[in-house]
């Protein structure tokens, strides 16, 4: 059996219109937004728009023994999305509908197709939010960002993905359809089965309806820039913010090497002479805004910010924001590829983490920019390379791996929200052990024991 026979049934079974085999097709669908990974193009894509279409594709899929790579948008950054061993590409961006807004329970149901911006805006009508809020939240999809567990700007007050997830509907491997959890606040029938499939990477099942929390929207809020000539004295700002009982809906951080890229490209007013800068965002109601505000400016003065920038208006806010959004566009500029991690730490650590990035960039001769959400720990190491320049791209693996085990030494993880995709399979061991990582395949081979579901991806097969 060829694949030609199963593109053949693949359009008898969506319609020629949802199925794409040229080849300027494949080449668009066999790369995501993560760099310097291998490319490898796809038999065929599929654009399935309901779930049922999704079950027929499964089911072609292991008539002709065809890997399966799900697909949102693909701007996750772990190689989640790349077809490693060809076969069938199922993009859900023709599953784009939102199902129901519940006001009364808030709650969403929705298409994994479904743009998380596209939510937050039918969610404002009725002063709600989804809190969410990765860096693509204008073009990520609701499926992708739940099977890479996205976290965000607004994980330190508000949490992740995996907090927000009340219930989906799945296709199995076996092209059994299950649906788990629901409108209940209170659900502890079975095991947790939405936990469990919730940044799974499309590794165990793949989502074709999602059952979403909304909460809501604060009234105000308030943003301020506090400028830090020390590193040191900026991450204990950060965990005194925290100490006085302060919760800022966005606490982020900027190394020099960043401040210096972004205001180069935004023009954005930074200060290009700071160590470091700690943007942060209070919101609620608007006495909790009003008594919070001044408290976090005190903070950062008494832990030795040089100056303090209040945004005054929707205007200057918007500036800030701008300015920390643009972090990752901004070091682009700077050579061909970025290679972006999201090692984390405990938040009391991430002065440490940062001290020791500057080590490994000036070891190993690298630009990198250290910038994220040091309010929950989460930084990104970004290391800017031409991948034509084989001896950069050599340095950088060395550091990569160096900047892991100084994670995991500073008692953190490997990925805070970016997923182990392609690039970190390899490290699990060093953060779950041998065992960990064996219970880890073996919950795969029990749902996917053909390996069909993004295979290479989580968990590498053993031969």
């Amino acid at each position: 059996m060829s694949a030609k026979e199963a593109i053949s049934e693949l359009i008898k079974a969506l319609g020629k219109e949802n199925v794409l085999s040229e080849r300027e097709d494949l080449i668009t669908y066999s790369y995501d937004a993560t760099a310097v990974v291998p490319h490898q193009e796809p038999d065929v894509v599929v654009m399935p728009t309901k779930t049922e279409d999704v079950v027929e594709v499964v089911k072609i899929a292991n008539r002709y023994k065809m890997p399966i790579y799900p697909r949102g948008s693909g701007t996750n950054l772990s190689g989640g999305a790349i077809p490693v061993k060809k076969g069938i590409v199922l993009s859900t961006q023709k599953m784009n509908k939102i199902l129901e807004l519940d006001t009364d329970n808030l709650v969403a149901t929705v298409q994994p197709g479904v743009i998380i911006q596209d939510l937050n805006d039918e969610a404002t009508k009725h002063g709600l939010m989804y809190p969410p809020d990765p860096g693509t939240v204008t073009t990520a999809t609701m499926g992708g960002s739940v099977s890479e567990c996205s976290g965000g700007l607004r994980g330190l007050k508000y949490g992740v993905t995996k907090h927000y997830i009340m219930g989906m509907e799945l296709v199995l491997a076996s092209g059994e359809v299950i649906k788990w959890g629901g409108k209940t606040v209170k659900n502890v029938s079975g095991y947790d089965l939405t936990a469990l499939f919730t940044g799974a990477e499309g590794t165990l099942g793949i989502i074709t309806k999602l059952l979403v929390k909304l909460i809501p929207a604060p009234e105000t809020r308030k943003s301020l820039l506090a400028v830090f000539d020390d590193l040191d004295k900026a991450g204990n700002a950060i965990s005194d913010i925290i100490r006085h009982k302060v919760i800022p809906a966005t606490l982020e951080i900027m190394d020099k090497v960043t401040i210096g890229t972004v205001e180069n490209f935004t023009h954005a007013g930074l200060p290009i002479d700071a160590e470091a800068v700690l943007l942060i965002e209070v919101d609620g109601y608007k006495e909790v805004v009003e008594r919070e505000a001044p408290i976090v400016e005190k903070v950062c003065r008494d832990n030795g910010a040089v100056d303090i920038r209040v945004a005054q208006t929707d205007e200057e806010r918007d500036l800030i924001w701008f300015a920390r959004r643009n972090a990752l566009p901004s070091l682009a500029q700077v050579k061909p590829a970025l290679v972006l991690e999201d090692a984390t730490v405990p938040r009391s650590k991430i002065p440490n983490v940062i001290k020791e990035i500057r080590k490994i960039a000036e070891k190993y001769n690298l630009m990198i920019g250290t910038y994220g959400h040091a309010g929950d720990g989460n930084l990104h190491p970004t290391i800017v390379i031409d991948p034509r320049d084989e001896d950069e791209v050599q340095r950088m693996h060395q550091a990569v791996d160096e900047i892991f085990h100084a994670a995991i030494a500073l008692e953190g993880t490997l990925s805070g929200e970016h997923g182990i995709g392609i690039g970190k399979v390899r490290y699990l061991p060093l953060e779950f052990g041998e065992a960990g990582v064996d219970t880890i395949r073996r919950i795969k081979e029990a749902l996917d024991p053909n390996y069909i579901l993004n295979p290479g991806k989580m968990v590498i097969r053993e031969e």
